[in-house]
């Protein structure tokens, strides 16, 4: 019988580094297996490297309202100025066939997809502090000052709910930071609240 398979909820605020991630995750090996990348909707414009359909469905805002009125999404929400949204069909085919299948999203869509499937892995990737948190979005030079202020003072708030997540991981170095992680979707299921009623019928004497 194959195993279900996993969902696994990265989130960060921004410049924490869970889009960094995940791309290390989905090496050739991985991909193979069953490992796939949850792609978002979202409706802000799309940034210099990045394809439509690998980083994100880029949508107009009148789109995105006929997506959501059809029930297309696991989650939405407006995230700072934009809004964006998980899509429903590609979850529920991995807990049926297997794999895992990554989800980056920000605090708020963790929470919503974790409502929805509880046997979902969270797991809150942070910067090892305020300061190089800063310096990150900074360094990105994607936003205006306006945008830059409102994604630092939402992540710097983002930051004090790491304990709302299963796991945490400081992301200082980002090789150690994807192994950390990878150790946590390899064993997550060998936490004892996540035995099944048949493993612990087995155990009973």
């Amino acid at each position: 019988m194959k195993k279900p398979g996993k969902i696994v909820i990265i989130s960060s605020p921004s410049g924490g580094g869970k889009t960094s991630i995940c791309r290390k995750l989905l090496s050739p090996t991985r991909k193979k297996l069953g490992w796939q990348f949850s792609v978002s909707y979202t409706t802000r414009a799309m940034r210099t490297g990045e394809k439509n359909g690998r980083e994100y469905h880029f949508v107009t805002d009148d789109d995105f309202k006929k997506m959501v009125k059809a029930d297309l999404f696991a989650e939405h929400f407006k995230v700072h100025l934009y809004k964006y949204g998980t899509p429903r069909t590609p979850l529920e085919k991995v807990l049926k066939s297997g794999g895992v299948m990554l989800l980056d999203v920000d605090v708020q869509g963790a929470k919503k997809i974790k409502k929805k499937y509880p046997e979902a892995i969270t797991i809150f990737v942070m910067p090892p502090s305020v300061k190089e948190l800063r310096k990150r979005l900074r360094q990105r030079g994607t936003e205006t000052k306006k945008q830059l202020k409102v994604r630092f003072n939402n992540a710097a708030a983002e930051m004090l709910l790491f304990d709302k997540f299963e796991y945490a991981v400081i992301n200082k170095e980002l090789n150690t930071a994807v192994a950390e992680v990878l150790s946590i979707i390899n064993c997550h299921h060998c936490r004892t609240d996540k035995m099944t009623a048949e493993q612990k019928k087995k155990i009973r004497v």
